[in-house]
């Protein structure tokens, strides 16, 4: 007989449970009531959501087609008001009644707010669900935001709202970050990495009231009498089982609601599952065991035989692109002994705390590849005693000799659980490969592993590659280089999507073979996370070409070119001087007129860089980027100046031109001509951009060449106005930025994606690729030399190492 099943809360735990009783086909007639307006969705991705990696539409796990097509009728946006027990009915705000056989609480929790005067303000805040998410998603750029919590859950709204330009300021009443899972040590490494990304940390800082102005919130005063000015504060302080419900109507709570280990309240009709439970004293947080209970709790409902039994944890965190992971005890104590390995370079630290030769616990920050390997060890509590001086390094050194990478994955026991937030071990893996996964989708359709957080991704695969042998197949396409299997395209859209923000990020996030890249992998990267994260990503020089990092030209002999800048091609009698006179005094052997329309002073000494550049800039001159993957020049013609024949005033566009596009750094080097009418005397139609004037315009096309390959441009609009013809060259100019393989001309670009493709995305993007343009020109438009001629550093000596050569 079908019995009644009134589920109350739509959170991950009841979702899971109710996932069950469906596959099982469970007999019952089940009524879900959730108080927002929504079904369950994935709120550990509540982050990404926050800083843009996600939509919500990307975490929900049942929509409302699910819960139809399973037959769950839903009451969204209504709260239960009233549950009789006698008479086993639930009754909700709307005034619905509801009859049960059976009853499950999924009333998670609710997050604590610290009783500050003025926490009754507006604009104060906790985050815990989607409407906390949006509130501080519409913060918007130049606001600012304090966010009060230093464990998981402040820093990742503290890291969302730093990712979409909000000025934010941590505040954190103990000595270190996440002092729950992780150590000083590892803590103070997490707090570096914030303030790396622009985010202020207070930490031992007390709160003593919220301030506000007209009922909202305005600043944050501290003890120590500091104002944090804010327009928003966010309390990230923790949580606390919503148990009024149960209270009301007679059921035996504590901090929770006290469940046996079938998940049954003190009414053998009524289960509760998730952050609302009280188990033998222990509430939960982390999902693991929210899922465990649910599986327990469905299995309960169904009459057959089940049990939850803590388990010994770990917490695997990626807190702001930042790998963490801590299990067992990890706090000092007589008798205890610790092993740490510190990799400061790549931002790599690990430590283990052992007792009587058993590891009682770990942290790791960094580099948590191995610590699936490290949580067995902990929770089967194995004598290491054998293992010990090469322990710190993982599984694939043990024995003497370090051995493949997947020999760590395929010594892993069946039992070793591979998914901490779905309890998915290794068996289950193989169990599904065997059934027919071939693949990692395959694999988390059928058993959820990464199908949560997604930090499990890279194992499931080594497990699938161990497991398949041969018949494991990766597509075949060319490497970025030699330091991953990955390819540009690849790498850059890890970038943008996972807001990768710094190289080491980059290293960590797509397993790079090596620590720290090399001299063919770091120029790219270098661009790309420039040409991306103008705002969040500073410059490295010591990753560019030796030409961008000495400002000049190499020749083979050792000394360099120079060529400053003449906008256009114009010139006047005292910059010529200039150029002479500098000619004479640092005994430059050679003068030559460019075919950009300049001047080059061939066979400068490295030493003399820094005075002929003080010397050029006094006469108004700045570097002419002769050396630069970004733009050279902009070639014109006398135009209407002049010429009989010129239809527009080709110089003074290529001037313009010049000056909006000057130190923007390209994929490859970038040459624009402007020529006054289709005779082309400015040979227009062979640059990466060229701009013919007619009598109706200007002609804008792309994709030109005039090197090995030689390449006419293929036309891509027509416009009226100068003003037009400057706002699509910056268009096309940012398109090329955001999505072109670094070291690719615009010819090479174009033969990838198509001209339609282009002109399709330059009318629909236009405005926005030229807010992008011009915000990327305020941070890096700036002339080098200028910036070098106070002091004469040891990089203008002569070299002696020329690892990063010049690519042309």
């Amino acid at each position: 007989m079908t019995q009644k099943l009134i589920v109350i809360g739509a959170g991950m735990a009841t979702g899971r449970m109710l996932e069950t009783l469906v596959e099982a086909e469970a007999d019952y007639d089940i009524t879900l009531i959730n108080g927002e307006p929504r079904g369950n969705y994935n709120r550990i991705m509540l982050s990404p959501v926050l800083s843009g990696e996600k939509t919500y539409d990307e975490i929900v796990t049942h929509d409302d087609i699910w819960y139809d097509l399973n037959g769950i009728k839903t009451r969204f946006g209504c709260f239960v008001q009233d549950i009789d027990r006698e008479n086993r009915t639930v009754t909700t705000d709307t005034g619905e009644v509801f009859a049960y056989d059976k009853l499950v609480f999924g009333t998670g929790s609710n997050p604590f707010m610290i009783p500050l005067p003025g926490h009754d303000l507006e604009g104060v805040i906790a985050y815990r669900d989607l409407e906390d998410t949006q509130r501080m998603m519409d913060l918007g750029p130049d606001h600012k935001c304090v966010v009060i919590g230093g464990g998981l859950l402040g820093l990742e709204a503290a890291a969302g709202m730093a990712a979409r330009g909000v000025d934010v300021t941590v505040v954190h009443i103990m000595g270190h970050l996440m002092e729950r899972q992780l150590d000083e040590a590892a803590g103070y490494l997490l707090r570096k990495a914030l303030v790396d990304k622009g985010i202020t940390v207070k930490c031992s800082a007390n709160s003593k009231e919220i301030l506000g102005e007209n009922g909202r919130v305005r600043a944050l005063l501290l003890e120590d009498g500091t104002q944090l000015p804010c327009d928003l504060l966010v309390m990230a302080v923790g949580i606390r089982p919503n148990v009024k419900l149960a209270k009301d109507c007679g059921l035996a709570v504590g901090k929770g609601i006290h469940v046996d280990d079938q998940m049954i309240t003190s009414d053998a009709d009524i289960l509760a599952v998730g952050e609302c439970v009280e188990h033998n004293g222990a509430i939960f947080g982390l999902v693991a065991p929210l899922y465990d209970q649910a599986k327990v709790a469905a299995r309960t409902l169904m009459g057959e035989p089940a049990q939850f039994v803590q388990k010994e944890l770990s917490t695997k965190l990626k807190v702001t692109g930042c790998d963490l992971f801590s299990a067992g005890d990890f706090a000092d104590g007589e008798g205890r002994e610790d092993i740490v390995f510190r990799d400061p370079a790549r931002g790599v630290y690990r430590r283990l705390v052992i007792e009587n030769n058993v590891i009682i616990g770990a942290v790791m920050y960094g580099d948590t590849a191995d610590s699936n390997w490290f949580f067995g060890l902990i929770r089967d509590k194995v004598d290491i005693s054998d293992m010990r001086d090469t322990l710190i390094f993982g599984p694939a050194y043990q024995g003497g000799t370090p051995l493949d990478p997947l020999a760590a994955v395929a010594a892993l026991p069946r039992d070793a659980e591979i998914c901490g937030c779905n309890g998915i071990c290794k068996g289950q893996i193989e169990d599904a490969i065997a059934a027919g996964a071939s693949d990692l989708g395959a694999v988390r359709s059928t058993t959820k592993a990464s199908g949560s957080c997604g930090t499990c991704t890279g194992l499931v695969e080594q497990v699938l590659a161990v497991t398949l042998g041969d018949d494991f197949v990766v597509p075949a396409a060319a490497a970025m280089c030699g330091c991953t299997d990955m390819t540009h395209e690849d790498v850059r859209r890890m970038i943008k999507s996972q807001r990768l923000m710094s190289m080491p990020a980059v290293w960590q996030e797509c397993g790079w073979k090596t620590s720290c890249g090399c001299h063919v992998c770091r120029p790219a990267l270098n661009f790309y996370l420039l040409a991306d994260w103008p705002l969040e990503y500073q410059d490295d020089p010591q990753s560019r070409f030796i030409n961008e990092r000495k400002h000049a030209n190499i020749q083979k002999d050792g000394t360099f070119s120079v060529v400053p800048r003449m906008w256009g091609g114009i010139t006047t009698p005292n910059e010529l001087r200039a150029i002479a006179d500098a000619a004479d005094k640092y005994m430059v052997p050679t003068v030559k007129v460019t075919g950009g329309q300049r001047i080059d002073l061939l066979g400068v000494k490295g030493e003399d860089l820094p005075d002929i550049w003080a010397d050029l800039n006094a006469a108004g001159m700045v570097s002419g980027h002769a050396y630069s993957k970004g733009l050279r020049t902009v070639k014109t013609c006398v135009g209407t100046d002049h010429c009989r024949f010129g239809t527009q005033d080709s110089t003074g566009l290529g001037i313009k031109l010049e000056k909006e596009l000057w130190g923007s750094w390209t994929p490859h080097k970038l040459k624009l001509g402007v020529s006054g009418c289709p005779r082309n005397c400015a040979e227009a139609t062979c640059k990466d951009i060229g701009v013919v004037c007619v009598d109706s315009g200007y002609q804008i096309s792309i994709g030109g060449a005039a090197g090995m390959d030689v390449r006419e441009t293929e036309l891509l609009v027509q416009v009226a106005t100068e003003d037009e013809a400057i706002e699509v060259i910056k268009a096309v100019t940012q398109l090329y930025r955001e999505n072109a393989k670094y070291l690719d001309r615009i010819y090479k670009w174009m033969g990838k994606v198509g001209l339609v493709w282009i002109k399709e995305r330059v009318e629909a993007e236009g405005p926005a690729l030229v807010d992008r343009f011009e915000l990327s020109q305020s941070i890096y438009r700036k002339d080098p030399w200028a910036e070098h001629t106070q002091t004469k550093a040891d990089r203008y000596q002569p070299l002696a190492n020329l690892s990063l050569e010049a690519a042309e």
